[in-house]
């Protein structure tokens, strides 16, 4: 899982001459345990940072000459290291815990679609594209395979996109010559996937094409049965219409 970080900026800020001193903690996490969190606190001025406590090393830790010093009088106050050692766990330990309860257990599974798109004249005889939609946390790799084997050249990618609400999306392209009988695949991997996710390519019909096929086919019925409707319905009328026949009747007399 990938590292997390709590940043949170302390004011008061002190501007002197256009100076600016701030402090700040940070806990650095890849677990809720107390062994596996790091607590950071610093302090910063016009930028520079000139001294920190860091719980790794249990200490006070300068980077300038006056940073050293007051390191060396913090560190000899056994009083001011244990109240320092103990925000690990009242600070980053609880924080670590509401991260985990209200955003890592909130996610979405990615969904895979694979697409064919036609390409200018000079380039590839192919481009294939991989749009991943509906995943939460943000961090996300797609990559693509050819008979298993990962391919890096001819791949490009978008940076990660809001849907419009708390789910993400992105897309991936590649460039390819086709090969008789290879088999191509988008694989996704994502913190809410327990495995990999992969989506063959089913190159025997672009999907566009399947599409027009439907719909042409499904035209080409619906125009049979209204012409076999108005076929019927002309032979019934104009049954309807026919003329009735009448004869003049015989007198004997010879007319002419």
């Amino acid at each position: 899982m990938s590292l997390l970080r709590v940043l949170l900026v302390f004011i008061p800020i002190e501007i002197v001459g256009g100076f600016v001193v701030h402090s700040e903690f940070r806990c650095l996490f890849n677990s809720t345990e107390l062994k596996d969190i790091q607590y950071i606190y610093s302090y910063i001025y016009n930028k520079v940072e000139f001294l920190r406590f860091d719980s790794n090393v249990g200490l006070y830790v300068g980077y300038t000459q006056f940073g050293l010093r007051q390191a060396d009088n913090l560190n000899s106050q056994p009083e001011v290291l244990r109240v320092k050692r103990a925000q690990k766990e009242l600070f980053c330990q609880h924080n670590a815990g509401v991260w985990y309860r209200n955003i890592l257990n909130k996610s979405g599974e990615p969904s895979v679609t694979l697409r064919a798109m036609k390409l200018p004249a000079g380039g590839h005889p192919a481009l294939l594209t991989c749009g991943v939609y509906g995943f939460y946390p943000k961090p996300i790799r797609v990559s693509w395979l050819r008979d298993g084997q990962e391919v890096t050249a001819d791949v490009t990618s978008t940076e990660e996109h809001s849907d419009g609400g708390w789910l993400y999306q992105v897309h991936s392209k590649m460039e390819y010559t086709p090969r008789s009988g290879e088999k191509i695949s988008c694989r996704v991997e994502h913190a809410s996937l327990k495995e990999p996710l992969i989506k063959d390519w089913d190159p025997s019909m672009p999907e566009s094409e399947r599409n027009q096929v439907a719909i042409g086919a499904s035209g080409l019925i619906l125009g049979l049965v209204l012409s076999l409707a108005g076929f019927i319905y002309y032979k019934r009328k104009a049954r309807d219409l026919l003329p009735v026949p009448t004869f003049e009747p015989r007198t004997g007399l010879n007319m002419r």
